[in-house]
């Protein structure tokens, strides 16, 4: 598997398959390297992993996602690691994410060392944990 910072090429994937961000703002997270693309020995596209900045100073990863024929096979871990270690380089001492109550993400995260700093609680919506990591 590779990870590539996305480029513009890879916009037209990112539209069709993460449902979870404005179409509008896609192309502002390619532009400031805020978006990792998985790819195949073949160099197809087969996931991605989306972050931001919570509080303008915190990497806080927002979106991860394998196609679910390339699920089981260690990439999502390969990714979230990698990007620890950018985040790393460039001088964070902690990453966030979070992950709804009723998702089995929570687990996955933990297994990588994330611990639960916290929740958020919208209406009608589940319980969503917040997760951190020092990464010193």
């Amino acid at each position: 598997m590779e990870i590539a910072i996305a480029t513009n090429s890879d916009y037209g994937y990112l539209k069709e398959h993460d449902h979870h961000i404005l179409q509008s703002l896609i192309l502002h997270k390619i532009k400031r390297n805020e978006i990792y693309i998985l790819r195949d020995e073949n160099e197809n596209n087969i996931g991605w992993m989306r972050y931001g900045y919570f509080w303008d100073n915190t990497p806080f990863m927002n979106m991860i996602w394998v196609d679910e024929q390339n699920r089981g096979q260690g990439l999502g871990k390969q990714v979230v690691l990698y990007w620890e270690e950018e985040m790393k380089h460039r001088g964070f001492k902690l990453v966030m994410t979070s992950t709804l109550a009723n998702e089995g993400a929570q687990h996955f995260y933990r297994k990588l060392g994330y611990r639960d700093s916290g929740c958020l609680l919208l209406e009608n919506e589940p319980l969503e944990i917040i997760l951190t990591k020092k990464i010193m």
